[in-house]
This record gives C-alpha cells, sequence and structure tokens, in this order.
C-alpha cells in the first residue's frame, strides 16, 4: 500500500493531513508514531474509507493498494479488496455473543461454512480466551477481551492488511505482551500486513519493520525501527529516555520542546 502526498479537509474547512506519504510493504509490520492529534487516527480512517463518517475527505493527493487507487472507494469495497480496520475503542455487537461477533467479521466472504469453520479455529488457536467465552455476551467482555475480540473478528475477513488504532490503551503490561507477541505471530504465520498507530513506542518500535513519525498532520521522521529505537529525540520524546539511556523524570520531559532536530 502506497500513501501519496494525501491532504485531508473535514467540513470543507479543518485541514488535518497536510501531504502525508508512506508506505506498508508486503508482510510487514509499519508502525505510525505521534502525538494525540498528529492526524494518526485520520490516516487509517482515510485508508479504510471510513472518513465520510466524521465530514472528512481526501483533496490532494492518492491512496493505492495493488496499484489501484483506494481513495473515495466506499468501505465495504476497501474491505473486500483485504483491507481492515481495527479501530480504536474496541467498538464490537455488544448484544451478539463472542462467536456471532467473530462470525460477523466473514460477512463479506463466499467462500462458504467450512472456510469460515476453519478461520474461526485459527482465531481461537490465536486467543485460547475466545475460544473460553464463545457463547458470552459480548458487552460483559473486560477490555483485554475485548481487544482480543475486534482483531479476531477482524481476522476473519481474511485481510491482507490489517489497521490498528491504539491496540494496547488501557491494557496492562501483561496484556500488552501477550498482545503484541500476537501481532508478530499473525504477521509472521499468515503474512498480514500491518500499519500499527499506538502511542506505546517501546512496544511498537520492539515488533515493527519500519516506522513513520507524526506532528500536526506531516511526516517528519521515518526509518527502520532498530535505527529509530536509537535516535536521541525518539528516546526523549517517545521512550523517556535521555542520552546515556537513563529513564527520565516526566517534570524533565519537555514535551514536543520546538528543539527537534528533525525539523530543523
Amino acid at each position: 500500500m502506497v500513501i501519496n502526498n494525501i491532504q485531508v479537509v473535514y467540513s470543507d474547512v479543518i485541514l488535518v493531513l497536510k501531504g502525508v506519504s508512506f508506505q506498508v510493504g508486503d508482510c510487514q509490520i509499519v508502525a505510525l508514531l505521534g502525538a494525540n492529534g498528529a492526524g494518526k487516527s485520520t490516516s487509517l480512517k482515510a485508508i479504510s474509507g471510513l472518513l465520510y463518517t466524521e465530514l472528512g475527505k481526501v483533496t490532494e493527493g492518492s491512496i493505492e493498494f495493488d496499484g489501484k487507487r483506494i481513495d473515495g472507494r466506499i468501505p465495504e469495497d476497501i474491505v473486500e479488496m483485504g483491507i481492515v480496520l481495527v479501530m480504536e475503542g474496541r467498538p464490537c455487537f455488544e448484544q451478539l455473543t463472542v462467536e456471532e461477533n467473530l462470525r460477523v467479521g466473514a460477512y463479506c466472504r463466499s467462500d462458504g461454512t467450512a472456510e469460515i469453520k476453519k478461520d474461526l479455529e485459527f482465531v481461537y488457536s490465536y486467543f485460547p480466551r475466545l475460544r473460553e467465552l464463545r457463547w458470552k455476551t459480548s458487552g460483559y467482555l473486560s477490555g483485554g477481551e475485548r481487544q482480543m475480540l475486534v482483531i479476531g473478528r477482524a481476522l476473519m475477513a481474511r485481510p491482507r492488511l490489517m489497521l490498528l488504532d491504539e491496540p494496547s490503551l488501557g491494557l496492562s503490561p501483561l496484556l500488552v505482551q501477550d498482545l503484541f507477541e500476537v501481532i508478530q505471530r499473525i504477521n509472521q504465520e499468515k503474512g498480514t500486513s500491518f500499519l500499527l498507530v499506538e502511542q506505546n513506542a517501546v512496544m511498537a518500535l520492539s515488533i515493527a519493520n519500519y516506522a513513520y513519525v507524526m506532528e500536526n498532520g506531516r511526516i517528519v521522521l521515518d526509518g527502520p525501527a532498530s535505527e529509530l529505537v536509537k535516535n536521541e529525540d525518539i528516546k526523549e520524546f517517545y521512550l523517556g529516555l535521555d542520552a546515556v539511556g537513563e529513564r527520565k523524570s516526566y517534570r524533565d520531559v519537555k514535551h514536543y520542546r520546538r528543539r527537534k532536530r528533525w525539523l530543523s
């Protein structure tokens, strides 16, 4: 997938993305880092076709998948092409059971019941807890269980590219570790690509192949994740570390201090 110099405007007035370009290669995990309001979630909505729900649109540039432009297409078409968004907040059909929610993820498929059952077993192998809860009403799940559910539901669509918006938000460190290990497994075993929007830069960079940093609707820094994690600005602004690798007090970190070298 290639995002080429896109501009996104809300309500024909508010300019949010200002010439954003990045790409996600086959079988890659790409992290998109940045503070709240940087434009990360808007980027995912532009790719998935959901901008129209918030009166937004791509006014310049293009988004391509498999050499075809997808900006302007309806969300259903984009899902059928193999791109699935897992939204922040873990929305699910709360009156349905866990398994019914998972089956909803296969609504766009036409390959028959046997294949859908096979993929249900795949999901349960990645998230054994969901098998235990398969007949439980989804509205009673914990935050971690709901995150497993929404990722499992996305897997039921057999995505080639999964867009994850803040999957670790509100979860315990142990659950976050388990979740990111599963994301790595899916990537390695199924060949699914991931575009990961994440505030937890430590975890995101630990599993990503490549990463981009957004600020104020622009990409301001990018590179292999293994290199960015060594970058002094990334250490200070996202990992809370000083130049010698020691964790700094929050009071000492002037968040988004204007000396940033990547803007010079």
